[in-house]
């Protein structure tokens, strides 16, 4: 594979190792440790982004591998591996689940390919590439993901690395869109990055780009909220990183509100109900159940959480998956995953 990044220099601060030295870690030179001194000089509340951001990460990855059920991920921006990787919670919640890293900085990609091993069963596979670069990204990611199948993308604090600019081509909402434009309905985008709703951090961010490799821009809410147009945000939407599903042990009292925002979204559900069509059956949004196309409905079988029966949708889509299934007496799975559900649930469940 050809490399994009250059030489390792140690003598410049790069955002995987400042970020890194904010969490505590210790994969980091002293120009990444000046500048991180003199972002929490100015602003303290820097660690505290840091922290949150990787809680979301953790929240957002369970949610995605175990309510809704999705095997594959494309972290692009990973930074340094820390505790809580992305492949770790998702193969501690389904572990088949497959995980792509994406960065360019020499240094994260040596260590992923020392620490990031994948748990039995699971897979994990590491790319050098930029994240204005899509179409290597997407290249090189189908040598591990079936882009048939629902992928959740993680770019957390990444897109904030990229300016806004009159290229269309190198604009940040136009790379998202390429990447997801590449994926199948029910797949997932999952993105963080910092606002500039705050005078203090604009001022520490402004002194950090003065000394770092490459510059951090803030963004408005607004403009963040436009990397999710054409897909349908999660709840509790787009908010604060501490107020995105917390944990009870997340947060003494309510969470408080820190100057970055992050958002889960979902695309395209095909159909009505939310019925979304794969080469593994049919999945309905909010409902749960094992049922069978019979004579023009589904039929709920004894595996059913719910006993009511829902009519065969009229979409081309979903008609063809339920001809091809049906056509085989094979049982479909409708409804996302829930905690607790068996990792080879839909799987098991067509040819029956």
């Amino acid at each position: 594979m050809k490399s994009l990044s250059p030489r390792l220099d140690t003598s410049i601060a790069h955002s995987a190792r400042v970020w890194n030295y904010l969490l505590g870690g210790k994969d980091n030179f002293a120009a990444d440790r000046d500048v991180g001194d003199m972002v929490l000089q100015m602003f303290p509340d820097a660690a505290v982004i840091a922290r949150l951001q990787r809680r979301f990460l953790v929240r957002a990855v369970r949610f995605l591998a175990g309510e809704v059920g999705i095997r594959q991920f494309l972290d692009i921006g990973t930074g340094l591996p820390t505790a809580d990787n992305t492949h770790e919670v998702a193969q501690e919640t389904a572990p088949r689940s497959k995980v792509v890293y994406v960065d360019n900085d020499p240094l994260v990609l040596r260590h992923a390919q020392a620490l990031l091993t994948s748990g039995p069963g699971g897979v994990t596979s590491y790319i050098e590439a930029d994240v204005r670069d899509p179409e290597q990204i997407l290249q090189e990611a189908a040598r591990t993901l079936d882009f048939g199948e629902p992928v959740a993308v993680m770019m957390l604090g990444i897109l904030g690395q990229i300016p806004d600019c009159e290229c269309a081509c190198e604009d940040p909402g136009t790379i998202v869109a390429k990447l997801l434009e590449a994926l199948p309905p029910g797949s997932y985008l999952a993105l963080c990055d910092g606002t500039d709703t705050n005078a203090e951090l604009a001022k520490a961010v402004a002194t950090y780009n003065e000394y770092a490799a490459y510059p951090y821009h803030l963004r408005s809410p607004a403009r963040i909220a436009s990397f999710f147009e054409g897909l349908t945000l999660v709840p509790p939407g787009l908010v604060t990183t501490s107020r995105w599903r917390p944990y009870v042990t997340d947060a003494t009292g309510e969470p408080r509100e820190v100057d970055a925002l992050c958002g889960v979204g979902r695309k395209g559900l095909q159909g009505p109900q939310g019925l979304v069509a794969s080469r593994r059956g049919l999945r309905v949004h909010g409902e749960a159940a094992v049922v069978r196309a019979v004579d023009g409905s589904l039929e709920p079988s004894g595996r059913c959480r719910s006993q009511r029966q829902l009519p065969v949708p009229q979409h081309s889509a979903v008609q063809a998956i339920i001809t091809q299934v049906a056509g085989s007496a094979s049982w479909l799975f409708v409804g996302d995953r829930r905690p607790g559900d068996r990792e080879d649930a839909d799987e098991g469940i067509q040819g029956r």
